[in-house]
């Protein structure tokens, strides 16, 4: 089986930890190796983050060692390529080392996983008790899964920055500030805004939150439901939501899905919402370009 089979035997996943379990799991049924972990390093420690184990438990999760006694030290130090070390009592880089005697022999292989800017995440790698032969696919694959990570890393990070700016708060003034959700929504982002809602709420003292929906590309049934939970949820801790910016359609199919707005302040603008609240926008006389509040 090569390597390109495996990855679209893969399933869609929410996160970095999701791929590494899958992948751990899909190699573990073409390679004859008896466990394969992932484990992240800081340059002093080395955790074991993911392990798939076939047979006998060689590691488990949360299993920690300085990083200058491991294999995978070894591995990161040689670089962007396979470390295959068939019998560990025969290389004279793992002989003489203290996992080699607890272990008993055996054999090893790993690669090196990276973040996008070249910094080293951790590594990829298989063991064994006993000394056996990979063959060159079985290596290829290892190198393949590594880059798939080093990519899933990326978009696992980039995830988060786009989490965090999709939904940014803007203090306004004491007790009041805006809240702009932008983009695609899903469950997952509208269960992090809600938990962002709830937590700047109590940390800024709001007594009023602007939610502008202007910026929604598409919306469902279940977004509706949930976007209206968040000024529910408001509501019960003391902070009064006000919806701004929804559109025409997003109207119709709140309609649509029964969701209706009653006991929700709604305002047709920013402008207007905060007008509700005894703000006024002018221009200043001092710069027409600027505007007061």
């Amino acid at each position: 089986m090569s390597a390109n089979s495996m990855i679209k035997e893969l399933k869609s996943f929410k996160n970095f930890e999701e791929a590494a379990n899958d992948i751990l799991q899909i190699m573990s049924k073409f390679i004859d190796i008896n466990t394969l972990f992932i484990a992240r390093n800081d340059q002093r420690i080395n955790e074991i983050v993911n392990v798939f184990n076939k047979d006998e438990v060689l590691l488990e999760q949360g299993d920690t060692l300085p990083f200058g006694e491991t294999f995978c030290k070894l591995s990161v130090d040689h670089g962007r390529e396979s470390l295959f070390i068939p019998d560990l009592h025969k290389n004279e880089l793992t002989a003489a080392l203290n996992v080699t005697k607890n272990l008993g022999g055996g054999c090893f292989i790993g690669i090196p996983i990276y973040y996008g800017n070249g910094e080293n995440y951790g590594t990829i790698c298989g063991l064994d008790k006993k000394p056996i032969e990979l063959s060159q696919e079985h290596i290829e694959m290892f190198e393949t899964m590594a880059s798939l990570l080093t990519y899933v890393l990326d978009l696992d990070y980039a995830n988060k920055q786009i989490q965090n700016l999709s939904a940014p708060f803007v203090p306004i003034t004491n007790g009041v500030a805006i809240l702009p959700v932008i983009g695609l929504m899903n469950e997952e982002r509208v269960e992090h805004i809600i938990y962002s809602a709830l937590t700047k709420s109590k940390e800024l003292s709001l007594q009023y939150l602007i939610i502008d929906l202007s910026g929604i590309i598409q919306i469902d049934a279940i977004v509706t439901s949930s976007l209206l939970r968040i000024a529910s949820i408001l509501k019960l801790v003391g902070v009064t939501p006000i919806l701004t910016g929804i559109r025409p359609d997003l109207a119709l199919k709140a309609i649509e899905y029964h969701n209706n707005l009653q006991g929700i302040t709604v305002e047709a603008s920013l402008e207007r919402a905060l007008n509700r609240i005894g703000f006024s926008v002018e221009k200043s006389e001092l710069n027409e370009n600027r505007t007061a509040i």
